[in-house]
């Protein structure tokens, strides 16, 4: 999700902001938004990240070649995940049958212009994501409006949903109780939402809802109780080994204060509303501080909350 729906005030015709191209350690094209202060992805670079936090987690192995897969993207952003994943369905012989909710187009047609970013993938994976950045599948507009309509038509039919919006702290709207419920009603009994978020109240939310709640392994080593995001399912998740449950110091900061969720029960609330909402509600509540004791950041990358 981009702007303006992470803005922190409302406005009539709000401004484009500035998207500045940047490029991750792996080489991988992305973008900093200068509306919302916040990269499109983290330093290790867009690639990376689609396949740690996304492909992965979604254990396509499960599936039989030959299967569709029907898979409900919010915030598509550069469309790296979607290319990331029509990559690893077609190499696994796996139909994708995608759906995408995006605010502005702009993040999808910069990535496309540019050269780099055509190279990271196949010329078939290309011609598709420009056909699905150009059709009917790709719903423009405020998800909170949107979703309604995806889940007239798809509701409990999707086996994987991917949120990929700029941070809760950033973009409250997407991450309120209220969407993440109507949310989850895409989801197949098996079906898997998919985060880079480890956010607390993200967290509790999904375990409110009845989901079954696991952190994504980070790859590349450091320590094994950093958190790469967040995998729940209606139903109890399979072993896999980029997935594996909460520890007892994540639980504990659920508990906190940091577990408060966001709300926006108008589902038209501002980025400031909600914030501000949030943050009365910690005030009272009688919950311990959110004081969350875990290892450093193997990376350096400040993701605990997550960017976009």
């Amino acid at each position: 999700m981009t702007w303006p729906a992470c803005a922190t005030e409302p406005a009539e015709t709000p401004p484009q902001p500035e998207l500045l191209p940047r490029l991750g350690r792996d080489g991988s094209f992305s973008l900093y938004s200068c509306g919302c202060d916040e990269g499109f992805h983290n330093a290790s670079g867009a690639l990376r990240e689609a396949q740690e936090k996304f492909v992965v987690p979604a254990a396509l192995e499960r599936f039989p070649p030959g299967r569709q897969l029907l898979v409900a993207e919010v915030a598509v952003g550069t469309g790296t995940n979607t290319a990331a994943f029509l990559a690893a369905t077609a190499a696994a012989g796996l139909e994708l049958d995608w759906w995408g909710l995006e605010l502005d187009q702009r993040p999808l047609a910069l990535a496309l212009a540019d050269a780099g970013f055509r190279a990271q993938w196949p010329a078939g994976v290309i011609e598709r994501l420009e056909r699905l950045g150009n059709g009917p599948r790709l719903w423009l507009g405020d998800a909170r409006r949107r979703l309604p309509e995806l889940l007239a038509t798809q509701a409990g039919r999707c086996d994987l949903v991917l949120l990929d919006a700029f941070s809760p702290t950033r973009c409250p709207q997407l991450w309120s109780r209220e969407f993440l419920e109507r949310l989850v009603g895409l989801l197949r009994p098996d079906g898997r939402l998919i985060t880079y978020s480890s956010a607390a109240a993200v967290r509790r939310c999904l375990l409110d809802l009845g989901l079954e709640v696991q952190a994504i392994r980070p790859s590349g080593g450091g320590s094994g109780r950093w958190s790469a995001g967040t995998v729940a399912s209606p139903t109890p998740l399979e072993t896999h080994p980029a997935l594996r449950p909460l520890e007892d110091f994540e639980r504990e900061h659920l508990a906190s204060r940091a577990g408060l969720p966001y709300r926006d029960p108008s589902g038209a609330g501002s980025a400031a509303e909600i914030l501000e909402r949030r943050r009365r509600e910690q005030e009272h509540s009688p919950a311990p501080p959110g004081k969350l004791r875990r290892p450093a950041d193997p990376d350096g990358l400040g993701r605990s909350e997550g960017h976009r």
